[in-house]
């Protein structure tokens, strides 16, 4: 009877030490949960028969440490949450490993080429279905400009010119700036705006579009004792450039001067920006730390085309390993839910990182001879009712 007690206990050490084993080889390995061996003892009745391992404990809810990787494609999960994927036969996995990249399809995949899952764009606030994210890889189209956001000092210090506004004359305006407007075809044409002082409260801007000679009399912007422009005047005629480029819609757009002042000192600009674009081609993809995936593109232009889900589990104690870094759902996991980073029960993303494993290589060692020791103990069991058997043959 001893002789099996002792094997049993043999047979349960090295499911730990394969347990122990995998950890210490999982040490360096981005996103591995440890795990420990359950004892529990063997009954035949109400007889001890010896000792077995009776169930793996993954550490799970313990975070690793983070890796500085730099790489913009590359997150960490900070709290609870596995990022979801997807393979070619529809089963779906979880991970806290953040390696991500664009496959030839355009589709956003993990580091073994599984599809990642999230929400696609957001629309008036609400995020896009659930599924694979694509990426657009090709050209976007320009988009015409329809506004051009201008602000700035004005300069309180400005003395009206004596002579009447003429463009080819500096002596005739106090400032001159330019601005890029596109049109639909993404064109770029320039628009000067000859800034005049008129009166200690007004000053006039005159609009030349394309080197053009400035027509009418110009559009008048009014400030308050308080050196801000009036609400009244902080949006500019509409301006059109007609026939803007062969195939071209007419170019119809105004200026915004909300923010311009008037305060004294050196005339200034802080903001000259159209709302319009040339097209651009595809250049890269980012992560950013709220989990969207932004486009980028020639042009300077940004799309973000999805945000990346994250699933939690009421006990993701017992999701079922498929690797050393993945699992699948199942009925005692209970069911995922589904949220984005730093939302819900979802954990924060740190961008340019990887979560390290959280094996405790101290603790497995001090396991790994602790094992060694019983190894030892059982193999003397074995030994010693060995002997006892040969000395009570001899001696029949």
């Amino acid at each position: 009877m001893s002789f099996n007690i002792a094997l049993s206990g043999i047979q349960a050490i090295n499911e730990q030490l394969n347990t122990l084993s995998n950890n210490i080889a999982n040490a360096d390995t981005y996103g591995f949960k440890s795990s420990r061996a359950n004892f529990a003892s063997v009954y035949a009745g109400e007889q001890a028969n010896g000792v077995q391992v009776q169930s793996l404990t993954q550490n799970i809810g313990q975070n690793g440490s983070l890796a500085t990787t730099g790489r913009g494609m590359d997150a960490a999960i900070q709290g609870r949450g596995f990022f979801t994927s997807r393979d070619d036969q529809g089963i779906v996995s979880y991970s806290r490993v953040g390696i991500f990249s664009t496959n030839a399809d355009g589709l956003l995949v993990d580091s073994t080429g599984k599809k990642v899952q999230g929400y696609g764009p957001t629309v008036g606030g609400v995020l896009g279905t659930m599924g694979d994210i694509e990426i657009p890889t090709g050209q976007i189209p320009a988009v015409s400009s329809t506004r051009v956001a201008y602000a700035g000092n004005m300069s309180g210090d400005w003395v009206t010119p004596a002579a009447a506004f003429n463009p080819a004359d500096g002596n005739t305006y106090n400032m001159v700036r330019q601005s890029v407007v596109y049109d639909s075809l993404g064109t770029q044409h320039t628009v000067s705006q000859y800034f005049v002082r008129t009166d200690a409260d007004t000053v006039t801007v005159h609009y030349s579009l394309n080197g053009a000679a400035p027509t009418g009399a110009g559009f008048a912007m009014n400030f308050g004792t308080n050196g801000q422009i009036l609400p009244t005047t902080t949006t500019g005629p509409d301006l059109t450039i007609a026939g803007a480029a062969a195939g071209a819609e007419n170019l119809v757009f105004n200026f915004d001067y909300t923010g311009t002042s008037k305060f004294a000192g050196e005339a200034t600009n802080t903001t000259n920006r159209s709302d319009g674009y040339a097209s651009g081609t595809f250049v890269g993809v980012e992560l950013a730390e709220n989990g969207s995936i932004v486009a980028k593109y020639s042009n300077e232009q940004q799309q973000v085309v999805g945000t990346v889900a994250l699933a939690t589990f009421p006990d993701e104690g017992s999701l079922v390993s498929v690797s050393d870094t993945a699992w699948i759902a199942n009925a005692n996991s209970g069911a995922p839910l589904y949220t984005t980073p730093g939302v819900g029960l979802g954990g924060k993303l740190s961008k340019g990182m990887l979560e390290g494993s959280n094996v405790d290589i101290t603790s497995e060692l001090v396991g790994l001879m602790t094992s060694q020791r019983n190894y030892q103990a059982n193999s003397k069991v074995i030994t010693a009712e060995n002997q006892m058997m040969q000395s009570l043959m001899q001696a029949l």
